[in-house]
C-alpha cells in the first residue's frame, strides 16, 4: 500500500451555508470559480486573483447541478438544469434551456412512478453531475429530485444523457439511483461513472470517436471509509483522481490503479465536489444531513474550502455545439 498524505482544512474559503453545494468549475481564462447550490438555486462566482471578498451570487428560476464552457463562447456557459441542457450568461445572469430531456410521454400524469412522489418524471427529477468528453459531447445525470420525492427515497429511475454537438439529445445509460463524478482516463479509452449508493466508481470501455459506452464496467474505486460514498471528482494532470467522500469529511486521491495515495480533511462531513484551480483544490459541501448526531459539523456545513496540493489540475473539455 503506498503511503498516504494527509493535509487537514481547519477553515472555509467562504463560509456561505450552502444547501448543497456542488459542480465547482474554474475558468481559467477568466480565474474565476463558478459552483452551485442546488437546493437553494443560486450560482456562486469568485474571481481567485481577488479573493473571498469578490464572491457575487446568482438567483436561478431552477436548480443547476452541472456546468461546462462552451468553445469559442466567453459569455455563456451551458448547463445541466432541472428539466434540461441550458445556457448562462456570464455577464447578465440571465439562462434558459434549451434542450429540454424528457419527452411529451414523460411529462404525463404517472402516479408517481417508482417513488410514488410527483405527478410525472420530469417532475420528479433533475440534473445532477456531468462533464464533457474530448469530442466535446456534454453527458448528465438526471435523478430523482430530493424536493420532490424526499431525502432518502431515491430510486433507479436516474438516466445519463448525452448532448452531441449538433444538438441532439441520447440517453447513454439507465437505471442508475444518484450519477456522480463523471471522467475519462488521459487517453480517453476508459469511462468513470459513479453511481452514489452503490459506494463504487465504475470504470466503462469508451469509444471516443462515437461517443460509445460498454455497458460492462469493472470497480475502480469504493469507498474506504464507514458510511461514505463517492461524491464528484476531478482529476489531475499526474491522471490522479481527487475524489469527495461524501459523509466522511474527506476529499481522497487515488491513483491510476485505485489506491488512495492522499488524504484532505475538512470540519464538516457532507463533501460534494472538488476542483483544481492551478495547484489549489477548492471543496464543495452541504447541509449536515445528521446534525443532532454530528453537531461539530453544522458550523461550516455548506462552505467552500480550499488548500494547496501541489499538482494542477488536468484541463477540462469544452462543449463544442452552437447554442
Amino acid at each position: 500500500m503506498p503511503e498516504v498524505k494527509r493535509y487537514t482544512v481547519s477553515e472555509p474559503y467562504l463560509d456561505l451555508g450552502c444547501g448543497l453545494g456542488e459542480a465547482p468549475f474554474w475558468e481559467k481564462d477568466r480565474d474565476t470559480l463558478r459552483f452551485v447550490d442546488i437546493v437553494k438555486e443560486k450560482l456562486h462566482t469568485v474571481k481567485l486573483s481577488e479573493g473571498p471578498s469578490s464572491h457575487k451570487q446568482w438567483d436561478l428560476k431552477y436548480s443547476i447541478g452541472t456546468t461546462a464552457d462552451i468553445e469559442g463562447n466567453k459569455t455563456e456557459f451551458i448547463f445541466g438544469g432541472k428539466t434540461g441542457y441550458g445556457v448562462f450568461n456570464k455577464e447578465t445572469g440571465e439562462h434558459r434551456i434549451i434542450k429540454e430531456m424528457w419527452t411529451g410521454a414523460e411529462r404525463q400524469d404517472d402516479n408517481g412512478g417508482k417513488a410514488g412522489k410527483g405527478k410525472n418524471l420530469a417532475e420528479r427529477m433533475r440534473s445532477n453531475d456531468g462533464a464533457v468528453d474530448s469530442k466535446g459531447r456534454f453527458y448528465v445525470g438526471a435523478m430523482n429530485d430530493p424536493a420532490v420525492v424526499g431525502n432518502g427515497n431515491f430510486t433507479d429511475e436516474g438516466i445519463l444523457f448525452r448532448l452531441d454537438p449538433d444538438l441532439s439529445i441520447h440517453r447513454v445509460k439507465k437505471g442508475v439511483t444518484i450519477p456522480n463524478g463523471t471522467s475519462w482516463t488521459l487517453d480517453n479509452k476508459t469511462m468513470y461513472l459513479t453511481d452514489s449508493p452503490s459506494g463504487k466508481i465504475m470504470a466503462h470501455p469508451y469509444n471516443p470517436e462515437t461517443g460509445e459506452l460498454s455497458p460492462e464496467g469493472k470497480v475502480f474505486f469504493t469507498c474506504p471509509y464507514e458510511g461514505g460514498v463517492p461524491d464528484g471528482h476531478c482529476q489531475d494532470e499526474e491522471g490522479h483522481f481527487w475524489v469527495a467522500c461524501f459523509g466522511t469529511s474527506k476529499v481522497v486521491r487515488v491513483s491510476p490503479q485505485g489506491e488512495v495515495v492522499a488524504e484532505v480533511e475538512v470540519p464538516t462531513r457532507c463533501v460534494t465536489c472538488p476542483e483544481l484551480c492551478g495547484t489549489k483544490l477548492f471543496i464543495t459541501t452541504a447541509a449536515e444531513e445528521e446534525p443532532e448526531k454530528y453537531p461539530w459539523s453544522t458550523k461550516y456545513q455548506g462552505a467552500l474550502f480550499m488548500i494547496d496540493v501541489g499538482v494542477k489540475g488536468s484541463p477540462r473539455n469544452n462543449f463544442t455545439g452552437k447554442v
